[in-house]
């Protein structure tokens, strides 16, 4: 109702500024007939049910009120504004009456979006609890006819390189191997629990449906230690292609369109559901963070990663029983990250997006592989960040959104920063103690001394703690003032 009579406002103010017939009768008639218009409008919405809650009806029930309310109110002024003193043209009423209807129809199909798009939900998977659960079939060897029953098969999907390759890494001779290529993850409902300690997966991810699911299906068919094999074409080999197959200039737009409607779409709240439904999730671009991501996710381990020409697959065992609450999960451009802060209390802090989707799952691996984390908690090399990520750090813009922490209390402006719980724990027991003496901060003291080891970095850190512990508003003006002399003269950056 509140919006109807914002609408009849809106359309009466268009009106009276249209004012083709406004020299014909007194600007206070206009006002009137508005006012009574308006007051009709919501008795006959009343009448044709226009204001069920649009979570309660279907489109064209909405649509068809709409039309009645409408419909009923143009016949009335028909017949009965003829009869006032007003000299008002029942046209004045029918065009604003269908101005509204207009404008009506727009929100009513807003209305719908948003209860299809918000409309996501999936029931979540029931992970059965197990202690152990060992292979339950004899390990033997395959006959020949079955290895060339094999053979025939991988080779419908893929190479012949490719065939030597799994036979060799995943053992396709065995009986414990169970080859899958099936786009519908129910294919693997069908196979008994604990039957085979390798599967291998010949769909491309980019093409299956339901990838969370499908981990989490494989991951409750296999014995502990079981192997998952499965392959993926990556995001770089499609940029790569794209921007070779047009001319320079043009590439870059096409790529550009290409990776909003694959990478963009796919991850916002409101065209996420659209974008499913349109494409059935097929030719979905993939980067390696979010791959791995998944598998740790959903309770796999990854072993080793084979690239075999435009396509990687990916070796992995299973871990630990899938522990995802939801199968769904909508990466925007912003996040929420856990941090330890003062008295050890965890605190969720603000960031945009600069890594892949599924990045934090991937953390450790990333650190081992790399070489473990430098001081600003990050890994050497980290290619789980974005391209627009690296630009963003680069300038502090993916720290924006902190702001709204300092405003909620969360951190003062100068400070410790606050740590993930993996960094944290890195740290010396004094120094964690001492660190949560204190809310950390958006400025931290190492953008004045520029640490280039731990140790050098657990001194920065001890030397700000020590003197704001002494000398709170002292400590922070100096160290502010410190910081920003440190950002002009020596172009300091975010890590």
């Amino acid at each position: 109702m509140l919006i109807d009579v914002i609408v009849w406002v809106i359309a009466a103010l268009l009106c009276m500024l249209w004012r083709l017939v406004a020299s014909k009768s007194e600007i206070w008639a206009y006002w009137s007939l508005f006012g009574a218009l308006t007051v009709l409008w919501i008795i006959v919405g009343f009448a044709v049910q226009l204001y069920r809650s649009y979570k309660e009806t279907w489109l064209w029930q909405s649509i068809v009120s709409l039309i009645a309310d409408a419909g009923i109110l143009i016949a009335l002024c028909w017949w009965v504004l003829p009869m006032l003193p007003y000299n008002l043209s029942p046209r004045v009423a029918m065009w604003t009456i269908l101005m509204v209807g207009g404008m009506e129809t727009v929100v009513v199909i807003l209305e719908h979006y948003w209860k299809y798009a918000t409309n996501m939900t999936v029931p979540v998977i029931q992970i059965e609890q197990r202690k152990n659960a060992r292979v339950q079939r004899p390990d033997e060897k395959r006959t020949k006819a079955s290895i060339e029953s094999i053979h025939q098969s991988v080779l419908s999907v893929t190479t012949e390189a490719d065939y030597y390759m799994l036979r060799k890494k995943a053992r396709l001779d065995s009986r414990l191997t169970k080859v899958v290529c099936d786009r519908n993850r129910f294919a693997f409902l069908q196979l008994q629990d604990y039957q085979y300690k390798t599967i291998v997966d010949l769909t491309l991810l980019n093409d299956a449906k339901g990838i969370n699911r499908r981990f989490c299906i494989v991951n409750q068919k296999l014995p502990d230690e079981g192997r998952y094999v499965c392959c993926y074409r990556p995001q770089e080999y499609i940029k790569q292609k794209i921007l070779k197959r047009f001319p320079w200039g043009l590439n870059w737009i096409v790529y550009t369109l290409y990776f909003w409607f694959k990478r963009v779409l796919p991850r916002l709240m409101l065209t996420s559901r659209l974008y499913y439904d349109l494409t059935k999730g097929r030719k979905r671009m993939l980067s390696k963070t979010e791959v791995l991501g998944r598998l740790y996710y959903c309770g796999f381990e990854v072993d080793e990663i084979v690239p075999m020409g435009h396509i990687e697959y990916v070796f992995a065992h299973r871990k630990s029983q899938p522990y995802p609450q939801e199968q769904i999960k909508v990466y925007g451009p912003l996040i929420k990250l856990p941090r330890v802060c003062k008295n050890k209390e965890i605190k969720f802090f603000y960031k945009a997006r600069t890594m892949h989707p599924y990045a934090e799952y991937i953390q450790k691996y990333v650190f081992d592989a790399r070489g473990g984390m430098d001081i600003a908690d990050k890994s050497n090399d980290d290619w789980r960040i974005t391209t627009w990520g690296k630009f963003m750090r680069k300038y502090w813009l993916d720290e924006l959104p902190m702001l709204f922490n300092w405003l909620k209390g969360d951190v003062k402006l100068v400070g410790v920063r606050p740590l993930s719980k993996t960094m944290f724990e890195s740290y010396p027991q004094w120094l964690q103690e001492k660190r949560t003496q204190c809310k950390p901060g958006l400025i931290p003291p190492f953008y004045i001394d520029h640490p280039n080891t731990f140790e050098e970095l657990f001194a920065s850190e001890d030397k700000y703690l020590t003197e704001y512990l002494a000398h709170p508003i002292r400590t922070d003006i100096k160290y502010f003032f410190l910081t920003m002399a440190s950002i002009l003269t020596r172009k300091t950056h975010s890590a």
